[in-house]
């Protein structure tokens, strides 16, 4: 069996007098999701192939989840973390502004409810919205947090 394999981008802006740090995050769609807020939101990612770059897949995918072009500019690198459920993902931050309101994200199919054998349509992510970094910590996936701590590692040298 091949190991599973994400790529994502991690979107950060510095607002107000102080340059203060925010990053975007995505709350993840569909029925499991929808009443959760802590560890329900994600940095927009998804799998790949091995005939795939993970920079490239971070890129498409964020097309996919969100619905908007990914953003030019320096790519950081953040690094790899293992999941819980074993997928390695990679994740790169950029620096960039996006309105969430223009989010149009990309769909899956689950059969729902479980065992009915009705299929309906989710958004993979249902909402996106711009995080202080403690607001941050409390929403995403545990494991993603050290994504959000190698950023800001980054950007205090």
């Amino acid at each position: 069996m091949t190991q599973k394999r994400s790529a994502g981008l991690l979107l950060f802006r510095r607002t107000g007098p102080e340059a203060a740090v925010e990053v975007l995050l995505g709350h993840m769609g569909g029925p499991f999701w929808e009443r959760r807020d802590a560890g329900a939101w994600s940095i927009p990612k998804g799998e790949y192939e091995p005939d795939e770059t993970p920079r490239a897949a971070a890129r498409r995918e964020f097309t996919e989840e969100i619905g908007l072009p990914p953003p030019d500019g320096p790519y950081l690198p953040l690094g790899e973390v293992r999941q819980a459920n074993g997928k390695l993902v990679t994740v790169w931050a950029v620096e960039a502004d996006l309105d969430p309101a223009l989010m149009q994200p990309g769909t899956f199919t689950l059969e729902w409810p479980q065992g009915s054998g009705r299929t309906e349509e989710f958004p993979e992510l249902d909402r996106v919205a711009w995080f202080t970094p403690a607001a941050a910590r409390s929403r995403l996936i545990v494991s993603q947090v050290a994504f959000l701590e190698r950023l800001l590692g980054l950007l205090a040298d």
